[in-house]
């Protein structure tokens, strides 16, 4: 309305003057100009580039441990560098998850440099898209050491044992992937436990713990080797016992039958999840364990009976390597234990 009232009054103005002609050209100007502001929202849809860098989207989607870390190892004005970077941030759950007194011990001045290394273990040079990563992937990072990458039939990305959600979250420098666990990297190989003291030392392995201290198993796991240990987790165990009707006491009271079960989950020689063809494995127990590798790479062992999946691969022992799976394994003397 105002509009309207302004170009009769310079109409007005001009046919006083004598000008009528240029009043009315000067008039009609912005409705010449509408198409052009009619074509600003197809701009508006283009997809921006992203302007916060990887410290930046930390900030805004509250990652504040991880902040906290990265300041007391001196890595803020590292991740606010050109990079590119990929970044497998670990939610606050999963700092929380180490324990307050290893969290506090690791944000010491002390050990900085130890710290350094462990947030350095979530950064790899250049920009991985979850397009980017395939399963099996291994990809070194700035600690030096490599992590890799599992995808499993579903879509779900895993970086070691962590699970990524979500994934692909855009930042200036590069992208960030969130991270259900912090990532511990390897110890140089001298360092490295023994496939008895690795299994002791993951919570998730606390019952095949128990059950190899039942069948006196400890000290062979121990030994020299090399070893393969395909290790059920305890998630594993619980179903079994819940199977076969029993408690775990009743099952580590038989020790021969124990001895006989565990026995069958270690191969000799390290063979890597790379190695494994699909076909028969001979065990230590003297019975084959039946490896299927899927076309997705997914390894399935003794399928149609027990269906253990390999949930982890290549976890590193001194004197050998586990692979960590999702059922316990049955010698076919003892296929009737879940019949």
């Amino acid at each position: 309305m105002m509009f309207k009232i302004l170009a009769l009054a310079l109409l007005a103005v001009g046919l006083v003057n004598g000008a009528g002609e240029a009043a009315a050209e000067s008039a009609s100007a912005p409705a010449e100009a509408a198409p052009a502001a009619a074509a600003q929202p197809e701009q508006e849809g283009e997809p921006a580039e992203p302007t916060d860098n990887i410290i930046d989207v930390a900030e805004e989607n509250g990652f504040l441990l991880l902040l906290t870390a990265l300041k007391a190892a001196d890595l803020t004005d590292t991740l606010k560098g050109d990079g590119p970077f990929t970044v497998f941030a670990p939610t606050d759950e999963a700092f929380k998850a180490l324990g307050e007194d290893a969290l506090a011990e690791l944000l010491k001045p002390e050990n900085k440099e130890k710290l350094a290394g462990i947030l350095k273990y979530h950064v790899v040079a250049g920009k991985f898209g979850s397009e980017d990563l395939t399963d099996g992937q291994v990809v070194p990072t700035l600690q030096g050491e490599s992590v890799t990458e599992t995808i499993d039939s579903d879509g779900t990305i895993m970086v070691n044992d962590a699970t990524v959600d979500p994934a692909d979250v855009p930042a200036s420098n590069g992208i960030v992937h969130v991270i259900d666990k912090v990532l511990i990297p390897p110890k140089p190989d001298e360092e490295v436990g023994t496939i008895a003291e690795v299994a002791a030392a993951t919570p998730e392995l606390s019952i095949l713990v128990d059950a190899l201290t039942a069948a006196d198993l400890v000290q062979t796991l121990e030994g020299d080797g090399p070893f393969t240990v395909f290790a059920p987790t305890d998630e594993a165990f619980v179903k079994l016992l819940a199977e076969l009707g029993v408690t775990l006491e009743d099952l580590v009271a038989d020790t021969e039958k124990l001895k006989d079960i565990l026995l069958y989950h270690v191969v000799s020689g390290a063979v890597k999840a790379a190695d494994l063809e699909t076909g028969p494995v001979m065990t230590v127990q003297g019975g084959n364990v039946q490896v299927t590798v899927k076309d997705d790479g997914t390894i399935i062992l003794n399928e149609g009976t027990n269906d253990a999946t390999v949930v982890i691969k290549d976890v590193p022992a001194s004197n050998g390597v586990v692979h960590v799976i999702s059922e316990v394994l049955t010698p076919p003397t003892r296929r009737s234990l879940r019949h």
